[in-house]
């Protein structure tokens, strides 16, 4: 891993990092607390149309870290941030480049699970970071190339999931991974999604395979998910990776 920059504000420490992965490199950005060991690790995919600093990811990632002691990491997906050969482009352009590519490369969603694991391997290396619970969290695009890691990766002990369905080119990948995302989940819908009908995210959710799963399903459109999930996802995940009770995990 090469550290690329490194700054601290209010008692977080963030810096960016270049990984070598298979496919080329792999923009991070991980956020840890300034002084303190960090409690566990979340994992954070972004949307389809943003990068790994997009402002909720950013805003996400800083409460985690102050509130409950977390380190969080952040990659950018395929056709997104560091991963562009030029920057400042409409985040609509983005997004039909993503869907394009969605819809004709079968290889982005393997890709995506190698870098994740590969962006493990690489923090778990770090001093501190080799004994840490890790969870995942990302909805939309981040549910889409994130479900096949969680299933894949063992090393996951918790996730949050969402703003996605049985829809869609990836829709059978999708399927048969989902079964085997036995960790607790909690899963993200928003019952006016253009992008994804609630028929088909209740599928998605139905068919994962963990026997502790939560719905939670608010009034609005895809890009309206509101303040509460955002709370939610955070105790959700605070509560698996923090709990005194963790004996024996991860549990599959």
């Amino acid at each position: 891993m090469d550290i690329t920059s490194e700054s601290v504000e209010r008692g977080i420490r963030e810096r960016a990092a270049s990984i070598v992965g298979s496919q080329g490199e792999i923009p991070l950005a991980l956020w840890t607390p300034e002084d303190a060991a960090p409690s566990g690790l979340v994992l954070v995919g972004h949307g389809a149309s943003g990068h790994k600093r997009q402002d909720y990811v950013v805003a996400l990632a800083r409460r985690l870290v102050r509130s409950r002691g977390l380190a969080v990491a952040s990659i950018d997906g395929p056709l997104h941030g560091g991963r562009r050969a030029s920057v400042g482009v409409d985040p609509a352009l983005i997004l039909l480049e993503f869907a394009q590519a969605w819809s004709l490369d079968s290889t982005l969603t393997d890709g995506m699970l190698r870098d994740w694991s590969t962006t493990l391997d690489e923090l778990q290396a770090l001093e501190g970071f080799g004994d840490l619970p890790v969870g995942y969290w990302g909805i939309s695009m981040g549910t889409l190339l994130g479900l096949s890691f969680v299933a894949d990766d063992k090393r996951v002990e918790v996730c949050v999931l969402g703003l996605a369905g049985l829809t869609g080119p990836t829709a059978s990948r999708l399927a048969a991974d989902a079964p085997r995302v036995t960790v607790p989940t909690l899963f993200l819908v928003q019952l006016g999604d253009e992008l994804f009908g609630t028929d088909s995210s209740l599928a998605l959710f139905d068919a994962l395979g963990s026997t502790e799963k939560r719905l939670f399903a608010a009034p609005g459109r895809h890009r309206e998910v509101p303040a509460d999930a955002f709370q939610l996802s955070m105790d959700f995940l605070a509560a698996h990776l923090t709990s005194s009770d963790r004996e024996g995990a991860p549990c599959r």
